[in-house]
C-alpha cells in the first residue's frame, strides 16, 4: 500500500511518516509540506491513501482533497486536524474520515486499514455497477450543473431542456407535472396551447439528448409527469445527503448556481451542514 501524507508542519510530517513506515501494511510512504507539490506528484502518480492536514496555508486540506480526487478518484482520504470542532461526534465509528492530532500509531493503523478497505469496496461496487449498466452517469450540482457520461460532458441542444433535467435532479426522484415544469421554465408565461407546445419541444429535446448518449433510462417520462431515477446516476448532492464525507467536504455553498430557483435547496443544505 502506498500512502501520501501532506502536512505543512515538518516535525509532524516526519513523525507521521515514521509511524507509517513502521506499519506492515504500508509499502511506501511519501510526504509533502506543500499542497501544490503534492498535487504535482499526483499528476503522474497514484496512492492508495492520502493523509491530509486540514489547516494549511494557500490551499487547505479539504480543497486539496477535491483536486486530488479529480486526479485519483480511488484514493482514500483521511483528514488530519488539531482542532476537534472539525470532527463529528464519534471517531471510532469510522464515519468521520478524521484523525485528531497528535495521532497515535494504533489509531493511525486502524483508520488507514479501514479507509483502504472501504475505498477498495467502493471501487469494486462502482465497477460492478458500471458493468451492469453499461455506462456511468455522473451528475454535478455543486457550482454549475453538468452531466458526464463515461467521461464525456453532455451537450444539450436547448438550455431549457438542461434546466428541466437540473430541476428533476433537485426533486431527487419526485414526480414533476407538466404544469410544474412549465412554471419553472417560463415563470411569467401563460400555460396556453401555444406554450404547451413549447414545453413539448423542450421535453422532446431532453429525451433526444439523453437517447443520443445512451442514458434515456435516467428519466421516466410518464403520461403527464417526469421524474429522475436517482439510482441510475452518481450525484454529488445525493451522496452528500447520504452522509458521504467526501461529498460533504467538496461542497462550497454553491448549488446549481445558474438557476435562481435552486437557492432554496442551497440555503437548506447550508443550514443543515452548519447545525
Amino acid at each position: 500500500m502506498k500512502v501520501v501524507c501532506v502536512d505543512d508542519e515538518k516535525l509532524v510530517l516526519d513523525l507521521t511518516l515514521s509511524m507509517l513506515k513502521s506499519l506492515s501494511m504500508v509499502d511506501d510512504a511519501i510526504g509533502f509540506t506543500d499542497a501544490r507539490d503534492a498535487l504535482r506528484y499526483f499528476d503522474d502518480e497514484t496512492a492508495d491513501v492520502a493523509l491530509l492536514d486540514i489547516d494549511m496555508p494557500e490551499m487547505n486540506g479539504i480543497a486539496l482533497a477535491v483536486e486530488l480526487k479529480s486526479r485519483c478518484p480511488d484514493t482514500a482520504i483521511i483528514f488530519l486536524t488539531g482542532y476537534s470542532e472539525y470532527a463529528v461526534e464519534a471517531f471510532a465509528m469510522h464515519a468521520s474520515g478524521y484523525l485528531l492530532k497528535p495521532v497515535g500509531k494504533d489509531r493511525l493503523e486502524e483508520e488507514i486499514e479501514h479507509a483502504y478497505n472501504s475505498a477498495r469496496q467502493e471501487a469494486s461496487a462502482r465497477e460492478v455497477e458500471n458493468n451492469q449498466s453499461g455506462v456511468h452517469v455522473e451528475v454535478k450540482t455543486f457550482g454549475n450543473f453538468d452531466v458526464i457520461v463515461d467521461g464525456r460532458t453532455v451537450t444539450f441542444n436547448r438550455s431549457k431542456a438542461k434546466e428541466l433535467l437540473a430541476y428533476l435532479v433537485d426533486r431527487q426522484g419526485g414526480s414533476v407535472t407538466r404544469a410544474e415544469a412549465f412554471a419553472l421554465l417560463w415563470e411569467e408565461g401563460m400555460y396556453d396551447r401555444a406554450m404547451q407546445k413549447q414545453l413539448d419541444v423542450m421535453i422532446r429535446s431532453l429525451k433526444l439528448t439523453l437517447e443520443s448518449y445512451g442514458i434515456s433510462d435516467i428519466v421516466e417520462f410518464q403520461r403527464g409527469t417526469l421524474r429522475l431515477v436517482p439510482e441510475k446516476v452518481d450525484c454529488d448532492m445525493f451522496r452528500m445527503l447520504n452522509g458521504d464525507i467526501k461529498a460533504i467536504n467538496a461542497y462550497r455553498g454553491e448549488y446549481l448556481s445558474s438557476y435562481s430557483w435552486a437557492s432554496l435547496t442551497e440555503a437548506y443544505v447550508t443550514r443543515s451542514l452548519e447545525e
